[in-house]
């Protein structure tokens, strides 16, 4: 990963009522949302897509992307579609190695 680029995720939870499982509408954006991150990501300063994982039952997704900034994340959500029936939250990560890095230089 280059160092211009951090490491994040996007958290989007939606309601039983809206997921595409069970709502037409949703149905068909869900159809186009990978697509769509893939054509818009240079657009938003996105690097790359590490991961797109879901947990059906509970009705979230995890996205793990290289990007510059939650800025830009957030643009690329409403742009593919993520935002119009979930709610989502954008949360830097860190890596364990790099914590712990941190943790012996200040003792």
């Amino acid at each position: 990963m280059s160092s211009s680029y951090k490491l994040f995720g996007i958290f989007a939870i939606h309601s039983p009522e809206s997921c595409p499982l069970n709502n037409n509408k949703s149905k068909e954006i869900f159809k186009e949302i990978h697509n769509k991150l893939q054509s818009n990501s240079s657009k938003y300063g996105v690097q790359g897509i590490n991961g797109f994982y879901m947990s059906v039952l509970e009705h979230e997704w995890i996205i793990l992307v290289q990007a510059n900034s939650a800025h830009d994340i957030e643009q690329l959500c409403i742009e593919s579609g993520i935002s119009s029936y979930n709610t989502i939250k954008i949360v830097p990560l860190t890596d364990y190695q790099e914590v712990l890095n941190r943790i012996n230089q200040n003792q």
